[in-house]
């Protein structure tokens, strides 16, 4: 069983049961979605996957304030930066400003440039934007919160 003060974001919850899944189905070993993520839960101590979930978005938005420090992707561009602004919107919404550390190159292109030095975003309960590029990656992922 891990450890009950240390619980990763939702979606690192996810990719655990993602990856479980496909590991035992290498092994010959097929479960279904749900199967996994019940597993993931138990793994965390939790009677079900519902309850885990609700505990790890209960800590993800309680971690997400004003000055709190902050690493991810944003654009698949990896930044650190400090959250200067927030607002809960309604659902497990929240909006929020970053001011990167150093600018993040948003432009992909080989022959310019466009550097951002601050972004604002509305993420949801797994700390990722509900927006995506058109390759179907979040605008924004948040990976840790200090």
């Amino acid at each position: 069983m891990t450890e009950q003060s240390v619980l990763p974001p939702v979606g690192a919850l996810k990719a655990q049961a993602k990856n479980l899944r496909a590991r035992l189905a290498e092994d010959g070993d097929f479960i279904s979605h749900s199967e996994s993520l019940e597993i993931i839960a138990a793994q965390y101590g939790r009677r079900d996957w519902n309850t885990l979930r609700a505990e790890a978005a209960r800590r993800q938005s309680s971690a997400l304030k004003v000055g709190a420090r902050l690493n991810g992707r944003y654009l698949r561009q990896p930044f650190t930066g400090e959250v200067i602004s927030l607002s809960k919107l309604p659902g497990d919404k929240t909006r929020l400003a970053i001011r990167f550390d150093a600018p993040v190159d948003v432009v992909t292109f080989e022959s310019f440039s466009a550097f951002r030095t601050r972004v604002t975003a509305v993420v949801g309960a797994d700390w990722t934007s509900p927006r995506k590029t058109s390759d179907g990656a979040p605008h924004l992922a948040i990976e840790s919160v200090e």
